[in-house]
């Protein structure tokens, strides 16, 4: 009689540790803003967040060049955002200044912590949302406020407040509407360019270098402030820009409709 066949156990499938450590430390920060939020050092906890939104860009590309993209890299990034740019800037946001909404009444108490959690849940629904369109989705543009940048807006809010000391109870009803206009944003129809489809080639005009250096120089004098203004900037420029592209297609419907 033959020796019976030996079934081999399958062997389990390994993740790339280059791009994964990346999206853990983009982790890292949004925890370690939560755990700072807490203990009170808001402005430390903002600036963790724009880590996070560093190492969260970072990863990508390096899966790219080092060509170890997984679906599993996808998954674990979407996680990672949820923690960076979903909750901890809206525990930020809560502990800092919606939390002190309690002290007009239980009504405004729930309608601070309501706040937080749209804000949370948007981003959550805004990941949700991307990762079904991958793939299909214009790669030119966002639908809706990306997270890391609704993240960037509330948080240079947070951070630039710190910076001229001015106290989160005392901007709490600019705070909540802020909140909430973010969240909003995230799971809008609103369109953002993406920046992904930018450059199109290995060179750019010199022009852009000259902007570049410009915005350094500017960072560096003031960085709470121009990062508050350049979120700002970016987040008005989506309802801008489609209303902008409605206007021009009712325009040019008119005009197809207007016999010659």
């Amino acid at each position: 009689m033959s020796d019976p066949i030996q079934v081999r156990a399958p062997r389990h499938r390994g993740i790339y540790l280059l791009p994964n450590l990346f999206t853990t430390g983009a982790m890292f920060a949004g925890f370690y803003a939560i755990v700072s939020a807490i203990g009170g050092h808001y402005a430390v906890a903002a600036l963790a967040v724009f880590v996070a939104g560093i190492l969260d860009g970072m990863d990508g590309r390096v899966a790219r060049l080092t060509n170890t993209q997984s679906e599993f890299g996808v998954q674990y990034d979407s996680l990672s955002d949820l923690v960076s740019f979903g909750l901890a800037p809206a525990l930020v946001m809560y502990t800092w200044a919606l939390s002190s909404l309690a002290a007009y009444g239980p009504v405004w108490g729930k309608i601070g912590w309501a706040a937080a959690f749209i804000y949370a849940v948007c981003a959550a629904l805004r990941l949700a949302r991307f990762n079904t369109q991958v793939g299909v989705a214009d790669k030119r543009y966002f639908q809706g406020l990306a997270s890391p940048a609704a993240a960037g807006l509330c948080m240079s809010f947070v951070w630039t407040m710190e910076k001229f000391d001015i106290p989160g109870p005392s901007v709490a009803f600019f705070a909540m509407p802020l909140a909430v206009i973010a969240g909003l944003l995230m799971v809008s129809n609103v369109r953002y360019f993406s920046f992904k489809a930018w450059p199109k080639g290995d060179r750019v005009p010199f022009i852009w270098l000259i902007a570049a250096v410009l915005i350094v120089v500017l960072l560096l004098v003031d960085t709470a402030r121009v990062l508050f203004a350049v979120a700002v900037i970016y987040t008005v420029s989506g309802p801008v820009m489609t209303l902008w592209g409605r206007a021009t297609r009712r325009r040019r419907a008119r005009r197809a409709r207007v016999p010659e």
